[in-house]
């Protein structure tokens, strides 16, 4: 990606436009000479964050979507039966 040269407004506010797509809030990492460094977050409501903190789960999860963006996929039918559950 090409340099982009931003410059902060009368209050010190830098806009990221597109940059910041998909990102919830930055921390900034500040060197000894100046530079500062933006780290993306994107934050998850509470009741998925479950998963995050469960290893097995999530790593079950991810090979899940390995298999299937491998091709590696069942058809199981319909759980229409069990919508009202």
């Amino acid at each position: 990606m090409p340099v982009q040269i931003v410059r902060p407004d009368s209050k010190g506010r830098v806009t990221l436009g597109a940059l910041a797509a998909g990102v919830s809030s930055y921390t900034i990492e500040e060197s000894k000479d100046g530079t500062l460094i933006l780290h993306p977050h994107v934050e998850i409501p509470a009741k998925e964050a479950w998963i995050f903190k469960n290893r097995k789960a999530l790593g079950s999860v991810k090979k899940g979507l390995e298999q299937s963006a491998r091709g590696e996929v069942k058809e199981l039918g319909s759980f229409a039966a069990y919508a009202d559950e």
